[in-house]
């Protein structure tokens, strides 16, 4: 059975959408949507077909393949079968002088093709504004990160210290992991917006394949199936007793993600100054979450956390060698890497409502990524934690 978004919550974030539009751009005629994700997020089903918002009339969802489905899964008012983008231009008579549309997504070639039938002076933007809406999570929303949370509790915390076996390697272990998570209820991807970016489930590394490098933009890393699969594991590297267990994985429930970095000390302890460092990361988190209120900028909790560290901490800290990223924390929600950013330059201040990860870590040469990330909610008491309380580095003896 389909589970169809409420028409209020689809029109609620219409009316957001174009009052966002109204504000960064008072004479704005025409926004197209042409990203699935988008599409998702603004009539419940992803198809082949653009949402196109007049200024001065009703939106419409233009679908090439599947009409049926659309029909079927969504409660937007009105979708429209379309061969052609001629059948929408006949209807959304132009021509306009500037047509807003998602710059970040649509490729140049398809760009023409739809500029054949909807000719305008110019084309700009609306990715900043479709991402500034979606920041702040419904009640709706924030249920389903609810259950995507309590997924990657249980099996992070609870189930993973039972699947670790000596002599396995990475590729399968990520398998199994990745089976239990679907049986849990994990909707199966873990979708980002960045361009370009591929990822069955996660970053996961056995000792120090967690501090290879990757072309992700973020601070853990990992072998890959090989150059032309960087991602997944190696099916070389086996665990070993004494061996980190680095595990960076989404979890998704109806399209909405929360984000999860768990470790394991496997076989024996390991050297205390790797443990230290590890709480220290903790407590840097713990740091960070009261911080997550209505109007604090997540640049303030960057600066705060980054001026109170010790130069000798900061080697290595949030990546390793010269492959450190500058940020501690991202927003997430139907893709895992949303704003805002907790970062220099994320000035504009956080609202309740919004979810984001934390995500703490430091390479150790020899070892591997230590450190920790979990998904919080902004609320007015700070941030409350969806992925649970577990300080990580579980033993498993």
């Amino acid at each position: 059975m389909h589970t169809i978004v409420p028409s209020a919550e689809l029109s609620s974030r219409m009316q957001r959408f174009c009052q966002q539009m109204d504000n960064d751009y008072p004479d704005w005629e025409l926004a197209v949507i042409m990203g699935r994700i988008n599409q998702y997020y603004f009539t419940g089903t992803m198809q082949d077909g653009m949402v196109l918002i007049p200024r001065d009339g009703d939106a419409v969802f233009w679908v090439r393949k599947s009409i049926e489905r659309a029909r079927d899964e969504s409660s937007f008012p009105d979708i429209r079968p379309m061969k052609s983008y001629r059948d929408a231009a006949a209807i959304h008579q132009g021509p306009y002088k500037t047509i807003h549309i998602e710059t970040e997504v649509v490729p140049v070639a398809l760009l023409d093709r739809f500029r054949k039938y909807f000719p305008s002076r110019g084309i700009s933007g609306l990715d900043r504004q479709v991402a500034r809406v979606r920041a702040v999570k419904s009640p709706y929303e924030r249920a389903w990160m609810e259950q995507s949370g309590e997924i990657h509790r249980r099996v992070l915390e609870e189930i993973v210290p039972d699947m670790l076996t000596e002599g396995t390697n990475e590729a399968s272990f990520l398998m199994d992991l990745y089976t239990v998570m679907v049986e849990q209820g994990h909707h199966g991807v873990s979708r980002f917006g960045m361009f370009n970016t591929e990822m069955i489930l996660g970053q996961i590394g056995f000792g120090e394949s967690s501090l290879y490098p990757t072309s992700f933009d973020g601070p853990g890393g990992c072998y890959g199936m090989s150059p032309a699969v960087p991602v997944m594991g190696s099916r070389e590297r086996k665990l070993q007793k004494g061996d980190l267990v680095f595990v960076d994985i989404g979890c998704g429930v109806n399209g909405y993600h929360t984000d999860k970095t768990m470790t394991y000390m496997f076989g024996k302890p390991l050297p205390d100054e790797a443990v230290a460092i590890h709480h220290q990361c903790v407590d840097i988190q713990n740091q960070m979450a009261p911080l997550l209120k209505p109007g604090i900028a997540p640049s303030f909790i960057y600066d705060t956390i980054i001026q109170d560290l010790d130069p000798v901490f900061l080697e290595n800290f949030m990546g390793y060698k010269e492959r450190t990223v500058g940020f501690l924390g991202h927003g997430i929600g139907l893709v895992i890497d949303e704003i805002p950013v907790i970062a220099r330059g994320y000035d504009e201040p956080l609202q309740e409502g919004m979810v984001l990860a934390l995500e703490p870590k430091k390479g150790i040469p020899g070892i591997g990524m230590i450190g920790i990330e979990n998904t919080f909610v902004v609320t007015q008491e700070g941030g409350r934690c969806l992925t649970g309380t577990n300080s990580g580095l579980i033993p498993v003896w």
